[in-house]
């Protein structure tokens, strides 16, 4: 039996017709309000408080006020919420190109020319989103800073008495004399001031590679190549201690700054840390994979960074005695680290370039380019002076800020020397930073002074800023 009511599909006139009546039934809603317009004054009032609202307080007609005392507030309050590490909204930024174009208006009413009151990098401070092109305008001002004007360098004296090559070099925290060890595995101290031999130590039986002086203690010590680490009291004149473990020979040292440790370096690929008093080894620093030739260390972290032959740095932590970072920029292997005495920063050299990093996890900062031999020796001193020496004798003088190479010489080999023996093994500052000391392949220890008669006159910076710097 059939059903007497059967659903009927509805056709495509029914959803039609469906359709036109809701759409009736909407505009019936609104059809009151269908005409009605806004005053333009309204919009006008609405879109001057929207957008000009900041500014509208300053005065009721732009044209007969000066458009820099309306700009000036503006600036200060920008310069004001950026101390305070607040942002300004975004239309802010709209105000101030706004009184730049009704600037612009007037001059070109009164000089027939338009101008702009605003530059790009006074526009830039009222925008909280950075652009593009502005981040990068920025970064190449910092990449591009001009140098400090430093006066060259001139040979003061030459100190004679090694009979092989100058390795290390060291200085007394009193700044009174100094430490130079070389292949004739002979330690020789001598005057600061005068230059003189006042003390020579013998027992290494082999080349001398690297020599530390305490400033707590009355202690040098001393690493070469026949693997042994020894310690020096200097008011007794002889060996203390000994410190074994070493595998092959040791190329480096380093004495921390404030803890009773000494972190040495050599030819087995570790670098080792060593309790002064115990002469217990504290921890074993193995990654590297070729010789660690450079070691240097600071009270902060990292407390130690190491250079290898592998072509890396290290960044050490000295608490777990665990690599904090690798550095892997140079193509080379690193011969020297330098650490400023001021900043929180390290150089790094090797035959391919001079580096900067930023501690504590070595940002790598800018270049130092135009060495292009292999450097065996930098040292920084307090004021902001970066030296290198390498193995052709060259010595290059370094802006540590710019980078910029204010000044570079060529050693010369003392009589008696051949023209090969003119490479520059070690280097340091005094404690004063006036006077630089450099050993080198004839037998001699060279001291440098700045000039006292160079002013920025008789020797101006020849400085022009790169297009093209490398980020690595």
């Amino acid at each position: 039996m059939a059903t007497q009511h059967e659903s009927v599909p509805p056709t495509d006139e029914d959803i039609k017709q469906r359709i036109n009546q809701q759409i009736q039934l909407t505009q019936s809603l609104f059809k009151e309000t269908e005409k009605t317009t806004f005053p333009q004054s309204l919009k006008v009032s609405v879109k001057l408080q929207d957008e000009y609202g900041d500014v509208l307080h300053l005065a009721q007609n732009a044209s007969e006020v000066d458009v820099t005392d309306m700009i000036s507030p503006l600036i200060q309050q920008s310069v004001e919420k950026k101390k305070t590490n607040k942002t300004l909204p975004q239309k802010r930024l709209s105000s101030a190109i706004v009184l730049a174009d009704i600037a612009s208006d007037k001059s070109s009413k009164e000089e027939g020319q338009s101008g702009n009151i605003l530059s790009s990098s006074e526009l830039v401070q009222f925008n909280d989103t950075k652009s593009l092109a502005l981040r990068e305008k920025r970064q190449k001002r910092e990449w591009n800073n001009k140098p400090t004007w430093h006066a060259p360098w001139k040979l003061m004296r030459v100190i004679s008495g090694h009979n092989g090559w100058v390795r290390s070099i060291a200085v007394d925290c009193s700044n009174e004399w100094f430490a130079a060890g070389g292949t004739d595995r002979t330690i020789k101290v001598h005057d600061l001031a005068s230059g003189q031999l006042k003390l020579t130590l013998t027992g290494h039986i082999s080349a001398i590679r690297g020599l530390a002086v305490s400033a707590r203690h009355p202690y040098l010590f001393s690493v070469g190549e026949d693997k042994t680490v020894k310690c020096w009291d200097l008011e007794k004149n002889k060996c203390v201690r000994q410190y074994h473990g070493h595998l092959s020979a040791v190329y480096c040292c380093a004495l921390h700054p404030t803890l009773d440790v000494l972190v040495t370096g050599g030819r087995d690929s570790s670098a080792r840390v060593w309790d002064l008093r115990t002469k217990e080894q504290i921890f074993l620093l193995s990654g590297h994979g070729d010789t660690v030739g450079s070691v240097i260390a600071q009270s902060c972290d990292p407390q130690i960074v190491t250079g290898s032959q592998d072509s890396t740095v290290r960044l050490w932590d000295l608490r777990t005695g665990k690599t904090r970072a690798t550095l892997t920029n140079h193509k080379k292997s690193v011969r020297a680290l330098a650490v400023h005495p001021n900043e929180y920063t390290f150089a790094s050299a090797s035959s391919d370039h001079l580096k900067k990093w930023q501690c504590p996890d070595g940002v790598f900062l800018q270049n130092f380019t135009g060495h292009e031999k292999i450097i065996n020796t930098i040292s920084v001193n307090a004021d902001n002076v970066l030296v290198s020496g390498s193995d052709d004798g060259g010595l290059y003088f370094w802006d540590w800020n710019s980078g910029y190479n204010f000044h570079k010489t060529q050693t010369i080999p003392q009589p008696g020397s051949l023209d090969s023996e003119a490479g520059i093994f070690c280097s340091t500052f005094d404690q004063s930073g006036s006077r630089l000391l450099t050993g080198e392949a004839d037998k001699t220890i060279k001291v440098w002074k700045e000039d006292e008669t160079a002013t920025p006159e008789t020797h101006p910076i020849d400085w022009k800023p790169q297009r093209n710097l490398k980020r690595y």
